[in-house]
C-alpha cells in the first residue's frame, strides 16, 4: 500500500518547475498588459494635446478675428468722426470769410454812396448859374430824341486791350508740342481730352456787354497758373485777361475738376482692383494684403486769420529760419503712383520719434519700400503743379478744391503716361509725417509685431538689421 501511494505521488521537483512556469507566463502577460497601456496613454496624451491645440488655435483665429473687426469698426468710426470734424471745420471758416466779406461790401458800398452824394451836391452847385440854358437845351434835345428812332440794344462794356499773343501761340495748331508739355505740364491730346470732359460745365455764352472767354483759355489759365504758380498779376499779362478774371477761372474750373473728374480718375479701387493691387505690393515688399501706399506732405500757406497756432510748422520754420505754415494732404496711391484716396485741408502735425526694436526697424524698412511709391508720387505731384511748392495767395477755405483738382490732373498725367520733365524733379524735405503716438490699439501692435515676425523669420524682412 504505501509503495502503491508513493507511485502515485508526483516527485516534489517536477510540481515547483511547473508552478514557475506558470508565475512566468503570467508574468509575460502582465508586462505586455502595461506597455500597451503606456502606449495609450501615451497616445491618448498626444491626441488630447493635438485637440488642444487645434481648439487653442482657433480661439485665437476668433479672437484675431473679433479683434480686427473691432479695429475696423472703430477705425470707420474715427474716419467718420475726423470727416464731419473736418467738414464742420471748414463750414465755420466759410462763414467767418462770408461775414467778413459782407462787411467788407457793405462799408464800400457805403464809402460809394457818400462820394456819389458829395458828387451831385458839387455838379448841383456849379449847374445853378446855367439853368435856364439847360432847361431849354434839354427841353430841344427830349424833342429830338421823341423825332429819332428807337435804335436796338448796341451798348457794350468797355474792356482794356490786352495782349493775348502768348496764348494766341500756344493755342495754335503749330505750336510745337514740347513746348506746349513745358507750359502746361501735359501733351496737346491730354489738355484736349480735358477740356471736351469740362466743356459742358465751364463753357458761357456771350453777352450783350462782352464776349465769353473760351472753354479752351478758361482751362489753360487754371492748369498754366497750377502748374507754374506765377502770381495773378502775370497769368493776366500771359492770357490777356484781368487780375480778378484769371482768379475767377482758376477757382470755377477747379471747382469743375473736382465734381466732374475727380469721381472719373480718382476713386478707390473696385473688388476686382484690390486684388491686381494687392498681388503688386506683395511681390514689392513680401507684405500680403496691402492695398495702398500712404503718404503725408505739407503745402506751405500765408498766415491765417483764425486758429493760427493749429498751422504753425516748427519743422520748416526751424529749417527756414522764417515762420512757416501749412496744412496737411495724406494720400494713398497704387503701385503705379496713382492716387486712389486724399484727404485734404487739416492743420499741421506734430512730429515725434519711436523708439523701436530691431525686428520692428526691419519690417520698417520693408514698410519703407511700399511708402517710398506714395512719396515718389508725391514728389512728382509737387515738381508737375508749382504751386504746391511756395506760399499760395488762394484762400484757406478754397485750398481744398485747388489742392483736389492738382491731385486728380496727377492722376490723368500717370494714367497717360505723361513723362514728368527731368528739370521740374522736386525733392520733398522735411515732409516726413509722424504721429505723436504711432499705435493706439494693443491689437494693432501685436498684428504689426506678428507680421514683422513672419517675414523676418521667412526671408522677406532684409539683413541689413542681421548682419
Amino acid at each position: 500500500m504505501n509503495e502503491n501511494k508513493q507511485q502515485q505521488q508526483p516527485p516534489p521537483q517536477r510540481k515547483r518547475r511547473r508552478r514557475e512556469n506558470t508565475n512566468d507566463s503570467v508574468g509575460v502577460v502582465d508586462a505586455d498588459v502595461d506597455v500597451k497601456q503606456v502606449k495609450t496613454k501615451g497616445l491618448n496624451e498626444i491626441i488630447t494635446s493635438l485637440i488642444l491645440l487645434e481648439d487653442q488655435e482657433k480661439n485665437d483665429l476668433d479672437e484675431l478675428e473679433k479683434a480686427n473687426q473691432e479695429e475696423r469698426l472703430q477705425l470707420e468710426e474715427n474716419h467718420s468722426k475726423r470727416t464731419r470734424a473736418m467738414m464742420d471745420y471748414y463750414s465755420d471758416l466759410q462763414d467767418y470769410h462770408k461775414d467778413a466779406e459782407r462787411a467788407e461790401g457793405t462799408r464800400k458800398r457805403k464809402a460809394k454812396a457818400n462820394a456819389f452824394a458829395a458828387t451831385n451836391v458839387a455838379a448841383m452847385a456849379i449847374g445853378t448859374a446855367g439853368g435856364a440854358e439847360d432847361s431849354v437845351s434839354s427841353e430841344q434835345n427830349l424833342a429830338a430824341n421823341d423825332k429819332a428812332p428807337a435804335a436796338g440794344p448796341q451798348r457794350r462794356l468797355w474792356v482794356k486791350n490786352r495782349s493775348k499773343d502768348w496764348w494766341d501761340q500756344c493755342n495754335s495748331p503749330d505750336f510745337p508740342e514740347e513746348e506746349f508739355k513745358k507750359a502746361f505740364r501735359m501733351g496737346k491730346e491730354t489738355f484736349d481730352l480735358i477740356c471736351n470732359e469740362l466743356s459742358s460745365v465751364v463753357a458761357k455764352e456771350n453777352t450783350m456787354l462782352r464776349d465769353a472767354v473760351p472753354v479752351r483759355q478758361r482751362v489753360a489759365v487754371c492748369i498754366w497758373r497750377l502748374a507754374t504758380g506765377e502770381p495773378l498779376r502775370l497769368v493776366s499779362k500771359k492770357f490777356g485777361l484781368g487780375i480778378s478774371t484769371c482768379h475767377k477761372l482758376v477757382l470755377e474750373v477747379c471747382s469743375a475738376i473736382r465734381s466732374v473728374l475727380m469721381p472719373k480718375y480718382l476713386r478707390w479701387p473696385d473688388e476686382e482692383s484690390v486684388r491686381r493691387i494687392k498681388e503688386e505690393f506683395e511681390s514689392i515688399s513680401g507684405i500680403p494684403n496691402v492695398v495702398g501706399s500712404m503718404y503725408t506732405t505739407h503745402i506751405p500757406i500765408i498766415a491765417p486769420k483764425i486758429s493760427v497756432a493749429a498751422y504753425f510748422n516748427r519743422r520748416h520754420t526751424e529749417r527756414n529760419q522764417k515762420t512757416s505754415y501749412s496744412i496737411t494732404v495724406q494720400g494713398v496711391v497704387d503701385p503705379r503712383g496713382v492716387f486712389t484716396d486724399v484727404c485734404i485741408g487739416y492743420p499741421s502735425m506734430t512730429d515725434d520719434q519711436q523708439h523701436l526694436t530691431w525686428t520692428q526697424h526691419a519690417f520698417n524698412e520693408k514698410i519703407g519700400e511700399i511708402q517710398r511709391i506714395a512719396k515718389e508720387s508725391f514728389a512728382r505731384l509737387k515738381g508737375r503743379w508749382g504751386c504746391l511748392q511756395k506760399r499760395t495767395e488762394v484762400k484757406l477755405q478754397d485750398l481744398p478744391v485747388v489742392l483736389g483738382a492738382c491731385c486728380v490732373l496727377h492722376n490723368i498725367c500717370e494714367l497717360r503716361n505723361e513723362r514728368l520733365d527731368p528739370s521740374l524733379k522736386f525733392e520733398l524735405i522735411d515732409d516726413e509725417m509722424v504721429p505723436e503716438i504711432g499705435l493706439r490699439s494693443a491689437n494693432a501692435m501685436k498684428a504689426r509685431d506678428t507680421i514683422a515676425h513672419n517675414l523676418l523669420h521667412h526671408n522677406h524682412a532684409g539683413t541689413s538689421f542681421l548682419s
